[in-house]
């Protein structure tokens, strides 16, 4: 017999992405939300991205706010430290709420990590195909590893904003 804990917890974890709406995309966002937060990284593997997010989730909720398309920009500013923004429906107190503005190039990329260089010449290439000059660079981790296994898919979306 199935563990009925188990599966409340599978459900309640990460949803399927469906990459086409990001797949090669340019978006026009005004004043998009977003909270932020700082996720400790040895050599940018993330240390406690997990705390991080609950601690996150438990404010969003407490503000009767909702996390839009379970999205999550990680800005890798250094080996040592990544920024997340997470894009919310309204302003939560008591987190740092920013806004996005500007057009957002995106792709989405499958596979392991370990191919993320690859993926961000391919995106360079891509953007500068379609004219477009690359100022800010995000990463949009779809899936924890659990889910990414269950689901058998590793999407990640690099999104720049461009000009």
């Amino acid at each position: 017999m199935l563990n009925p804990m188990k599966q409340k917890v599978e459900a309640e974890c990460c949803p399927p992405f469906d990459p086409v709406p990001w797949d090669d995309k340019v978006f026009e966002w005004k004043d998009k939300r977003f909270v932020a937060d700082k996720v400790c990284t040895i050599f940018f593997m993330p240390l406690n991205f997990g705390p991080v997010m609950r601690r996150a989730d438990a404010k969003v909720r407490a503000a009767g706010a909702r996390f839009l398309d379970n999205m999550g920009l990680s800005d890798h500013i250094s080996k040592w430290r990544m920024d997340i923004y997470m894009a919310v429906d309204k302003e939560v107190p008591g987190m740092e709420n920013i806004t996005l503005s500007g057009k957002y190039y995106s792709r989405v990329y499958e596979g392991p990590y370990k191919d993320t260089g690859k993926w961000c010449a391919d995106y360079e290439q891509s953007a500068q195909k379609k004219g477009l000059s690359v100022k800010k660079t995000y990463m949009w981790y779809t899936t924890c590893p659990k889910c990414a296994r269950k689901y058998g898919k590793n999407y990640t979306v690099i999104l720049a904003e461009t000009d």
